[in-house]
């Protein structure tokens, strides 16, 4: 596992598309319990180099209903992206995360995590490389349909943006009948012991 995050950390695969000075960024060891697997790393995240270390991640926090000390202990909560590095800028928000981070990454790193009780699906870019043909044409369906991705293992999620406060506002079974099967699904997948 070790070798294989100082792998994934010197990653330049995409130095051709971005300027220097890139900084791949997530979290994982063999002993994780929880997999979040989000989009990509925002600008203040990767000048960082703290997975979700802005404002999402107090929400996505609050979601879980989990502090910052259990959240980032590695040795529980595994924050894997879609792309390891900041995509750049688009017009109206990030750009997508670049496919070959995760195709290149995700095989090999996956099943270096055999205790893994839970895993999250973030926004829609983590829910087509995880879901794949399971996903419905829609984040919003998607993710009105958590109960069967639950059932294997999986639940997806909208992103804890705050451009995606209207989502929530638009979608009240989300914080009444999702939130608190997730906050309960987490604190069982963290206290598991094998």
């Amino acid at each position: 596992m070790d070798e294989l995050l100082a792998d994934i950390r010197s990653c330049r695969t995409c130095s051709q598309q971005n300027p220097p000075g890139l900084r791949p960024v997530l979290q994982a060891s063999a002993t994780a319990r929880l997999l979040i697997v989000s989009q990509a790393p925002g600008r203040k995240v990767e000048q960082t180099g703290i997975p979700f270390n802005d404002v999402s991640g107090e929400r996505l926090r609050d979601w879980l209903q989990i502090g910052r000390d259990t959240f980032y202990d590695a040795a529980r909560v595994a924050i894997v992206p879609m792309d390891f590095c900041y995509p750049g800028k688009g017009r109206s928000g990030d750009l997508p995360p670049r496919p070959a981070c995760a195709a290149i990454w995700h095989p090999q790193l996956f099943p270096l995590m055999p205790r893994v009780r839970l895993t999250l699906a973030i926004g829609q870019y983590a829910q087509a490389g995880l879901l794949g043909s399971a996903r419905a044409a829609t984040l919003t369906d998607t993710v009105r349909d958590w109960r069967t991705h639950l059932a294997r293992g999986v639940l997806p999620l909208p992103h804890p943006s705050p451009r995606n406060r209207p989502w929530v506002l638009h979608n009240p079974w989300f914080e009444a009948e999702l939130l608190p099967v997730l906050r309960e699904r987490v604190a069982s997948a963290l206290a598991a012991a094998d």
